[in-house]
């Protein structure tokens, strides 16, 4: 399966799972706001996030499906199999006992992660009591992202990538069956976040059934640590903790100091975060996800110049895809912000906050999905330990530089800091990559990138003068009725869209035949 073949049906899926996120986020801004209900849920919402994205999707996967891609083409299916059976074991019995500890000790962990409501008891309280039906959500969509894993290295991508899809309409769900019932649907929600993993484990079971992967639970955890292969799949995950988790992390240290700011920070943080994660999540973790497997199995066979062919694509596409939408997110912060969550308990003077943070997010969308797209280089030769060192580079500079701005921009700053720290980020990885080898930056696609940035650009005036023909049209659209003003930003996305694929054209940087290559057969599936 190509690169692009990967990153169209992972990111097609991941689409439809962003499009789902957004009902539900608009479904939660109606009802929950952004006051101290809000606050509290979406810190006991980020917990097991947190831990999953560093200890499930950042270091266990990005260790475990290169030795298991390697294993696939060395010594066969069965061999495979059984090293997933082990890893999952050690895997289980490890969160079983880390959830455990994190239950008993959870007031103190939400104290840690929201410093800010300490003077709120009320506040304190009720996070530490959602935080503690959400937490064991970690143990099942730990699972959830180990089968994804074996799925992806089978080539399936839409299963694993359409399994967030679940969690989104539970969620949903159990806002609109509380509603009628209580004044605030918030711990009916927090049950839907676990029973939501549950569900995902056996939609991916079903799908590891048909493939023909059977695992094996084993309990015997310190007889599976002696097993050699899974001592080489701890080694690696110890330093990839932070290698492939830093955008969450930094996004825990922009939790713990904006709840410093006031009431309503954090969450006008997360719905802004929410905006840049629908071309985050379809462009960076499919590109992430997609490349991972590939290059392990092009490094493994010997076929370098092929692995490095493939690295390029990933950057080309992930220029082509996150710069316009950067520029798309920056001039439309305010409209997609007010369409999106404005109503009930979510005002305009939200919508004001929350579409900042938008604008600060955005600036370091393309140089994040840029590390994205070379991280897995690194992971692919088993070479865990020196994106952990880069990562650790760039906390300092989250930490520095939101403690400077934090003050004079509020969570502005915060939001800032965190695109700040990607620049770093990106950059420390070219520089590693062309000193070890592993790639160079060739001056074909360098052109490239400063083509897709000019066409970028060139859309957003589009954009910006659309919209103040909008504006002048069409007195206060924006407070107009939900169909009406989205139909209006609709025609200025059409614009902008159209401008782009215009200078595309113009430009070079779009080869219709080579997509028109690249797509499946019709009739053809994959997943």
């Amino acid at each position: 399966m190509s690169l692009f073949k990967s990153v169209a049906t992972f990111g097609g899926f991941t689409l439809l799972s962003r499009i789902t996120g957004f009902v539900r986020d608009m479904v939660l801004a109606k009802f929950l706001g952004a006051g101290m209900v809000a606050d509290a849920f979406f810190v006991a919402f980020k917990l097991p996030n947190l831990f999953r994205s560093l200890f499930a999707e950042g270091a266990f996967t990005s260790a475990f499906v290169p030795i298991l891609s390697q294993k696939m083409v060395s010594e066969g299916e069965d061999a495979a199999s059984a090293f997933a059976s082990r890893a999952i074991s050690v895997l289980s019995i490890v969160l079983v006992i880390f959830v455990f500890v994190v239950e008993v000790f959870m007031d103190d962990l939400v104290r840690l992660m929201a410093p800010g409501f300490i003077n709120d008891p009320a506040k304190i309280a009720l996070a530490t009591e959602l935080s503690r039906i959400t937490f064991p959500f970690l143990l099942f969509v730990s699972v959830v992202s180990f089968q994804s894993g074996i799925l992806n290295a089978h080539n399936k991508f839409a299963a694993p990538a359409a399994a967030p899809i679940i969690l989104n309409l539970m969620m949903t769900g159990a806002v609109f069956v509380s509603v009628p019932f209580w004044d605030s649907p918030v711990l009916n929600l927090s049950w839907s976040v676990c029973l939501a993993g549950v569900v995902e484990i056996a939609w991916l079971w079903w799908f590891l059934r048909r493939l023909g992967v059977r695992l094996h639970l084993d309990f015997k955890l310190f007889q599976l640590l002696k097993n050699a292969d899974i001592r080489t799949l701890f080694r690696r995950i110890g330093p990839g903790v932070l290698g492939a988790g830093v955008y969450q992390i930094n996004m825990m240290i922009d939790t713990i100091l904006v709840s410093f700011v006031g009431t309503g920070a954090i969450s006008w943080l997360y719905y802004a975060n929410r905006l840049q994660q629908l071309p985050l999540g379809v462009i960076g973790a499919a590109i992430s996800v997609a490349l991972l497997p590939i290059l392990s199995k092009s490094i493994k066979s010997g076929a370098l110049t092929e692995a490095a062919h493939t690295q390029n694509r990933a950057v080309e596409y992930g220029a082509l895809f996150s710069i316009p939408s950067a520029v798309a997110l920056i001039v439309l912060s305010a409209p997609m912000v007010n369409i999106l969550f404005e109503r009930g308990r979510f005002g305009s003077y939200e919508t004001e906050m929350t579409a900042l943070a938008v604008i600060a997010y955005s600036f370091g969308l393309p140089v994040y999905v840029l590390a994205k797209a070379l991280t897995p280089n690194f992971f692919a030769r088993g070479d865990t330990k020196t994106p952990v060192k880069y990562s650790i580079v760039a906390l300092i500079s989250n930490v520095v530089f939101a403690l400077l701005l934090i003050k004079p921009l509020g969570h502005v700053g915060v939001a800032a800091s965190t695109s700040i720290a990607a620049v770093i980020s990106a950059g420390q990885y070219i520089y590693g990559l062309k000193k070890r080898g592993y790639w160079s930056f060739e001056r074909a696609l360098a052109i490239k990138l400063v083509k897709i940035t000019f066409s970028s650009l060139v859309m957003g005036v589009v954009l910006y003068f659309s919209l103040r023909g909008a504006d002048s049209l069409f007195t206060n659209w924006m407070q107009s009725s939900f169909w009406f003003k989205t139909g209006i930003l609709g025609l200025i996305c059409i614009l902008g869209v159209a401008s782009f694929a215009i200078m595309a054209k113009l430009t070079g940087i779009l080869n219709w035949q080579d997509i028109k290559h690249f797509l499946p057969n019709k009739g053809k599936q994959h997943g």
